[in-house]
């Protein structure tokens, strides 16, 4: 078949994508394929899943689209009801978009105006820090720290800069307490701040659990709460980017639960609409938007599809469905399950340095040397090996390189459909163990 498509890799010949069925995509020939990552931590509900289905299916049969310079719709408001009901404590407004990258644009524009509105014009420097990710558009880009990304397009990214990532198995010191390590790298927060002047700095930007860069590399106790500390310190807006680990991949609802802290500012997307309908959103607290409100009275931002109906009613039959009928409470029980299986098969192998996560949200770190931690050569492509090894036997997962420093380093992600069975947790480890050893034999 002659193709027009413009795909990711120009030289690439994918199978085409015929159907799904719960943690299955199917091809064109019949070939199936178990989910093991959720697309991009995407499909938490699998495919095909009938209430979604009903719910689009009843939209698109009173409205599709209303632009929303005219008119509200009853999906977004009731969305956005829902959304706020679970939301962290202060977030009370939701801003509907179509992506996590817009999203994030979104967040650091509103923390622009914010403090143009509130009489603070000076500040306009952003901190984040190395081996975050947190879009592809290119305010987003310039936040993130994923430096394979941000390479070719350096010179048309805004300007910020970047700290210490939590990133225990890697850079905590052998004398140091696990509490002891995050405050040492949050407190690089508060330097950075000192350097560049307090009053220039308006928003910290992190991801609760970091995601495709580093594979879900979760952070030590304490360490958030402090970063919360120094940004109420020095007046400083805190963003949360949990668009790949948010909206349940974790276990609660927002991954920042699990560190008692609330943000300014939190981005959502891939498990909002669990891949049914694009849609993302970005929430923020009273406070912000009252003083837009009170204001100018108007968020100098938009776009043509923000707060789309079909997504909307999409998303809202999604977090029914994880909310009102339980499916979130079985993550945290099914993601157990799937570390201790990762641990039985892989704790030993002397190529598999760390297995981490929370949730249904885990990654695998791969190293040349159990002992010494040291990655391969990034001439050999491990990741990419794996993920063809993977793909053909009829797994999908998410192996990355560049783990360390951009560069050098391998890893896997697995973010599996929260319906996961028992068997399929079996299987999903059977098969992710089967394309290591293919690639890295024992």
């Amino acid at each position: 078949m002659n193709s027009h498509i413009f795909g990711r890799v120009s030289n690439a010949v994918l199978p085409t994508a015929a159907r799904g069925e719960g943690c299955y995509l199917i091809d064109s020939d019949g070939k199936r394929y178990f989910d093991g990552s959720g697309g991009a931590a995407v499909s938490c509900l699998g495919h095909g899943h009938a209430k979604v289905r009903a719910a689009l299916h009843a939209q698109l049969d009173q409205l599709a689209y209303a632009h929303t310079s005219f008119f509200t719709s009853e999906p977004a408001e009731k969305l956005a009801n829902k959304l706020i009901a679970h939301a962290p404590d202060g977030i009370e407004r939701v801003y509907l978009v179509s992506s996590g990258s817009e999203a994030v644009e979104a967040a650091l524009k509103l923390a622009r105006q914010y403090f143009t509105e509130t009489g603070q014009p000076q500040r306009h420097r952003i901190i984040a820090r190395r081996q975050s990710y947190h879009g592809n558009t290119l305010g987003a880009l310039a936040s993130g720290g994923n430096a394979w990304r941000r390479k070719q397009f350096s010179p048309l990214l805004i300007d910020t800069t970047h700290i210490a990532p939590c990133y225990d198995y890697r850079d905590r010191a052998e004398d140091e307490t696990a509490f002891e390590y995050g405050q040492r790298v949050a407190n690089e927060l508060e330097t950075e701040i000192n350097r560049l002047g307090p009053d220039s700095v308006m928003a910290f930007i992190a991801e609760p659990v970091v995601g495709a860069t580093a594979g879900a590399v979760p952070p030590v106790a304490g360490y958030f709460k402090r970063l919360r500390e120094i940004c109420n310190q020095y007046g400083i807006l805190l963003i949360l980017d949990e668009v790949m680990c948010g909206m349940g991949r974790t276990g609660t609802l927002f991954a920042c639960e699990q560190d008692d802290i609330a943000p300014d500012i939190v981005t959502i997307a891939k498990g909002l609409g669990a891949g049914y309908q694009p849609i993302g959103a970005m929430l923020c607290s009273g406070d912000i938007f009252n003083a837009i409100r009170d204001g100018s009275g108007f968020f100098q931002h938009g776009h043509t599809y923000l707060g789309h109906p079909m997504a909307a009613a999409g998303s809202l039959a999604v977090m029914e469905t994880l909310l009102d009928d339980n499916l979130l409470a079985q993550v945290p029980m099914q993601g157990d399950k799937l570390q201790t299986a990762l641990q039985e098969a892989l704790s030993t192998h002397p190529h598999v340095g760390d297995l981490r996560g929370r949730g249904l949200f885990r990654g695998i770190e791969l190293v040349k040397d159990r002992a010494s931690k040291a990655p391969f050569d990034p001439a050999q492509a491990v990741h990419k090996k794996i993920k063809a090894a993977a793909f053909n036997l009829g797994l999908l997962c998410y192996p990355m390189g560049g783990t360390l420093d951009g560069r050098r380093g391998d890893h896997i992600l697995l973010a599996p459909p929260f319906i996961i069975s028992d068997p399929e947790i079996d299987h999903l480890v059977g098969m992710v163990t089967k394309a290591i050893e293919t690639v890295l034999p024992l």
